[in-house]
């Protein structure tokens, strides 16, 4: 019975004993859930990677595995194990530029924008003058990114609670003069991607719609047509980014109400016009307008030599009292005179100004400044109208971070288009120099501020990078089916880009942000993890076989010359 009754203790306490290892393994982990902070996860926006003619620009990297650090280093750190975090409100361009153009080393950056700067983001045309002193910061950052070779990752993503608490934090350990390492610990950014690969094939596409006009009877000539013409595609630092509400997502939904508002005057026989409108979406803009040029040249010469005029929509949505006419023709032409005029009288009307500008083209120079003048080039009278007073150099301004829904203005748009349909109705129906309102507000020919809204909102969520944009993407065919709502005949264009520009993808990533603890914690956890396994195996030596056996285990062994006598 007493050897019974010790068996079945000696039971109890090895099923106990056999507990303690679950117990310790919890413990560890739960160790280390507090070390090591559950991943915060942020979308993040990689810098656009592209070559020219095999010249490469933008960031050539895209994972990212290092520890985070603050501007609070001085320039030329090493920072080659180190991604640098930098918010737009504190951005000093020439540190960045130190690391560009001296090709210094650094682990990546991250630049984190205001949520002002969120695509999508709603403020009916914000212009405080710290938001004006960020896109100016921006214009500057951006240009020296992406006309620049970065040997690093390079990603954007938007302040929230996450990066602001991570970045005090990092600012703290940083003040201190010491880098994150895995020896100091402090967070640590991990971005795990594959490496980017070349576009194949990269398209863009034209999309045309048409409403004719109404002969005479007996009349065999072919009518006049008039075009109105937009870019709808963009650029920027971050394809992913890139919406470009007022480059050119202003002057797509304005040729959009254009097209709705001839299409009712259309529709009935009695108010046709003996014109026809010509109305096309075009891509390449960014690419020196490569798509203007290719669907120019695609068009059928008896209806390209057909063209009045053209009229070319870019950035209308971000202006107050004045916009321009360029023009490539001198303004004594005589259609330039007419366009101008009639162009002047409606906006004198509406209560604003427009004015001419003139600027010659270079036939020699393959570069063209505006969309007209491709047409110029085919000796097509046409005109850009715009609130930029000089054109965008090629790869700027087309989309940049900055142009977002903050910054256009719906009212803008909505007397740009006022000042488009008065002077082609003007011009179409001979009602020069008449005091006639055809689209006046409180007629069924008015503007509606809800369709203007919609699509700007629309296309201020929408980047539009050609080259990341396929043949059926849904953008390309709501574009379409809108065209087809208004107009007749729509036809759709895909060609190939021009073979100079090669694009990589890997546009968009997820940054998982770690706390982890120093090499000085982990020896600590180390020696009290081998203290609590000596404790639980002497334990386990007392209860199961007894002290002796124990103490026996400590002892010094006898030695041979004991054991021989």
């Amino acid at each position: 019975m007493a050897d019974e009754k010790k068996s079945k203790q000696r039971h109890r306490v090895m099923v106990l004993a056999s507990m303690y290892p679950v117990v310790a393994l919890m413990l560890i982990l739960v160790a280390c859930v507090e070390l090591c902070d559950a991943a915060t996860v942020v979308d993040v926006y990689r810098l656009i990677q592209y070559d020219i003619s095999g010249v490469p620009f933008g960031s050539r990297f895209s994972s990212l595995n290092h520890h985070a650090a603050s501007l609070s280093f001085q320039r030329g750190a090493d920072l080659s194990r180190s991604v640098l975090i930098l918010p737009l409100r504190e951005l000093d361009i020439g540190f960045v530029q130190d690391y560009i153009s001296q090709k210094q080393s650094l682990g990546g950056l991250l630049i984190l924008l205001p949520q002002t700067f969120r695509p999508g983001n709603v403020g009916g045309g914000s212009q405080s003058s710290e938001n004006d002193g960020f896109r100016n910061l921006l214009a500057q950052l951006e240009k020296l990114l992406v006309h620049g070779n970065i040997p690093f990752p390079v990603y954007f993503a938007f302040e929230n609670e996450e990066t602001d608490a991570m970045l005090a934090d990092v600012k703290k350990n940083d003040a201190l003069g010491q880098q994150a390492t895995a020896t100091t610990g402090g967070y640590k950014l991990v971005i795990s991607v594959s490496e980017p690969r070349k576009i194949a094939s990269p398209t863009i596409t034209n999309i045309q719609g048409w409403l004719p006009g109404s002969r005479a009877d007996g009349d065999s000539n072919q009518l006049p047509t008039i075009a109105v013409v937009a870019s709808y595609d963009t650029f920027g630092a971050a394809p992913a980014l890139s919406v470009g509400s007022d480059s050119n997502g202003s002057g797509v939904v304005s040729l959009l109400e254009v097209a709705r508002l001839f299409s009712i005057l259309y529709s009935n026989p009695k108010t046709r016009g003996r014109y026809n409108l010509l109305f096309a979406l075009t891509s390449g803009g960014p690419y020196n307008y490569e798509g203007t040029q290719k669907w120019l040249k695609s068009l059928d010469q008896r209806m390209r030599e057909s063209i009045d005029y053209a009229i070319c929509l870019n950035s209308v949505g971000s202006w107050d009292n004045e916009l321009l006419i360029h023009v490539s023709k001198p303004p004594d032409n005589a259609y330039i005179k007419q366009i101008f005029e009639g162009f002047s009288n409606v906006a004198e009307d509406l209560g604003f100004q427009v004015a001419l500008k003139h600027k010659k083209i270079n036939i020699s120079n393959s570069r063209v400044a505006w969309e007209h003048e491709q047409f110029s080039r085919l000796r097509v009278t046409a005109a850009t109208l715009s609130e930029l007073s000089t054109p965008p150099e090629l790869l700027e301004n087309t989309g940049s971070l900055s142009d977002t829904r903050q910054l256009v203005n719906e009212d803008a748009i909505i007397k740009g288009v006022k000042l488009v349909a008065e002077s082609l109705a003007k011009h179409i129906y001979g009602h020069q120099g008449k005091d006639i309102k055809i689209f006046a507000d409180d007629s069924s020919l008015a503007v509606n501020p809800f369709y203007v809204r919609s699509w700007l909102d629309l296309l201020s969520q929408t980047p539009r990078v050609a080259p990341f944009l396929s043949k059926n993407d849904p953008l390309i065919m709501a574009l379409k089916k809108e065209l087809e709502e208004y107009t007749a005949e729509v036809s759709v264009q895909h060609e190939s880009l021009d073979g100079s520009f090669t694009f990589y993808d890997s546009t968009k990533a997820s940054l998982n942000i770690y706390q982890v603890a120093s090499v000085t914690f982990d020896l600590l956890l180390l020696l009290v993890l081998g203290s609590y396994l000596i404790v639980l195996f002497s334990f386990l030596v007392i209860t199961t076989r007894g002290l002796d056996d124990l103490i026996s285990l400590f002892r010094r062994p006898p030695s041979r010359k004991v054991k021989m006598a």
